[in-house]
């Protein structure tokens, strides 16, 4: 890759439905949820291989900037950027972008979750070589989408239109539109078309192709990138980031920008995905007993079948329990359906409105 690829790995979510093992002070994209490292190790540890962390910028919250640099210690520290306060993906990205252009006005750069687990890391940086090179040769806004495995309705959806012709194995495609998160029932419809992808949240772009796609979709935006890019590095940069951010609304970067340009083009992501979004999803990714269990630390269960265990300390037992997910973290013990683990998230904002809840969150 050449000198004017970037990175931006955005890490500044709560991971509020994997409460109580992710909290505001260590959320989950610094957690070992599924493997050895963490989340957001991971994420940097696939794409150094392609981009010199010099070249990758982490942004996420002020308050999680001395976690994160410890965490990834590799990473100069001026490339961990901590936002005053959250204002969603669209801000987030275009802080980047201020930074990149005030370094390389040239640049080319890929935007990455750091929450989420990708197998194959050959195939999944292949696919991020080819979207980097036809993201340079062309005015568009390129993002990965992923065949659906089953109708889900946890995923925002991107229907396809024409493929695109090219030299590499790679598919793209043009883009009709981006959809948000459906019913069950137009899930199904949707998955049966053949024409609709899952909304991955990765994109690759051109630092150019971006900041004409605020000017046109986005002003506040757009005046944010031309307020921040003079003062990168210097010592007002943060004072003014505060500023900035104080007045701006929160907003995603598929309602700023991509459920509105005409310019976007799909690569197939032809590599294991998954977002790790609930509880549940750590069925995807340890080994079941005889019962349909999983069990992560110590565990007892008798007479029991179809649930998630955590015990990040101490022992958990279940006696004639099914289908449900149980998590000891600490000093709180969360238990619910495992067909509503998607609700934990509930429970964080209802604990959040008790005066007493702070240790806990």
């Amino acid at each position: 890759m050449n000198a004017n690829t970037y990175a931006v790995i955005l890490a500044g979510g709560r991971g509020e439905r994997f409460w109580p093992l992710s909290t505001s002070r260590r959320p989950k994209q610094l957690l070992a949820l599924v493997g050895r490292r963490a989340l957001l190790t991971d994420a940097v540890y696939r794409i150094r291989a392609i981009i010199p962390e010099k070249r990758i910028l982490v942004i996420t919250s002020a308050d999680l900037h001395a976690a994160v640099c410890h965490l990834l210690p590799g990473l100069p520290k001026v490339n961990v950027i901590g936002e005053p306060c959250g204002r969603d993906t669209a801000a987030a990205i275009t802080l980047a972008a201020a930074l990149i252009k005030a370094r390389n006005p040239n640049a080319v750069f890929c935007v990455l979750t750091a929450d989420h687990v990708v197998g194959n890391a050959a195939v999944f940086r292949r696919t991020l070589k080819e979207s980097f090179a036809r993201a340079a040769a062309a005015d568009v806004l390129v993002t990965i989408g992923l065949k659906p495995a089953f109708p889900s309705t946890g995923f925002g959806y991107i229907e396809t239109g024409g493929r695109l012709a090219g030299p590499t194995k790679t598919v793209f495609y043009r883009v009709r539109r981006f959809v948000e998160k459906p019913n069950e029932r137009i899930a199904a419809r949707y998955v049966k078309t053949g024409r609709f992808y899952w909304n991955s949240g990765m994109f690759i772009w051109s630092l150019s192709a971006w900041e004409r796609a605020l000017r046109r979709h986005c002003p506040p935006l757009a005046r944010l990138l031309d307020t921040l890019t003079p003062l990168a590095g210097r010592v007002g940069f943060y004072a003014a980031l505060k500023r900035a951010y104080a007045g701006l609304e929160k907003i995603s970067v598929d309602y700023a920008v991509m459920e509105r340009a005409d310019n976007i083009v799909m690569v197939e992501g032809a590599f294991p995905w998954d977002d790790v979004g609930s509880w549940s999803a750590l069925e995807q990714h340890f080994p079941k007993d005889g019962h349909g269990n999983v069990v992560v630390g110590n565990g007892e269960l008798m007479e029991s079948s179809g649930n998630i265990v955590v015990a990040d300390n101490g022992l958990v037992a279940l006696v004639g329990v099914d289908n449900m997910v149980v998590v000891k973290a600490g000093a709180v013990t969360l238990v619910c359906r495992k067909d509503r683990s998607q609700e934990v998230k509930r429970m964080v904002e209802k604990l959040r409105r008790r005066r007493d809840a702070h240790p806990w969150l």
